[in-house]
């Protein structure tokens, strides 16, 4: 089981680390154009800038599992617009890469999602993901969104196109999903 807390200065060297010894390309797949590789505490501190405070758009946060206290992951709840009732998840990742492919990506959006639909009491989660990103899709899928449509060429990354799905969730759906979770345990 994993919790959410706020992503803070003491979290930066962690994210910067999981991004050491990739690519400007992996940057960009989990990260869009927030950024630019590699990653520094500058751009960090930019990022973190009027998150995380009452009224804010935008909420940072580090994944932290449970049992062991370690950080495994990173997540964004942003363009939080309460008159339209709607919010954006993004920059999800999971800097572990050993922990990857245990389930640490459907309890991170679950956990999104109760903030936004639970804590927040929004009508609309959203979130976008790269056509060739097949784990994420699936682990999105599973966690309740919905392909709204493909944005065919979306992103221009280097000399290639990327193709993005758009997917969402709505407040309806998610109290489907929390009664069919609560009748698997």
């Amino acid at each position: 089981m994993i919790r959410l807390e706020y992503f803070t200065k003491d979290d930066f060297q962690a994210l910067i680390d999981w991004n050491v010894n990739t690519s400007k390309f992996f940057l960009y797949q989990w990260a869009g154009s927030e950024f630019t590789y590699p990653l520094t505490h500058d751009q960090l501190e930019a990022y973190l800038k009027g998150a995380n405070e009452d009224g804010a758009t935008r909420y940072i946060y580090r994944v932290v599992e449970q049992q062991t206290g370690q950080v495994v992951g990173h997540l964004q709840i942003a363009a939080v617009d309460l008159k339209q009732r709607s919010a954006r998840i993004s920059r999800v990742l999971i800097g572990n890469s050993r922990v990857r492919g245990q389930g640490y990506g459907q309890q991170m959006i679950r956990a999104a999602c109760e903030i936004i639909f639970d804590q927040w009491q929004l009508h609309r989660a959203t979130l976008g993901v790269f056509d060739f990103n097949q784990s994420a899709l699936s682990c999105y899928q599973k966690a309740g969104f919905q392909i709204d449509g493909l944005l065919r060429h979306a992103r221009k990354v280097g000399d290639a196109y990327w193709n993005l799905y758009e997917m969402s969730m709505l407040e309806e759906e998610w109290q489907v999903v929390k009664v069919l979770e609560g009748n698997q345990s």
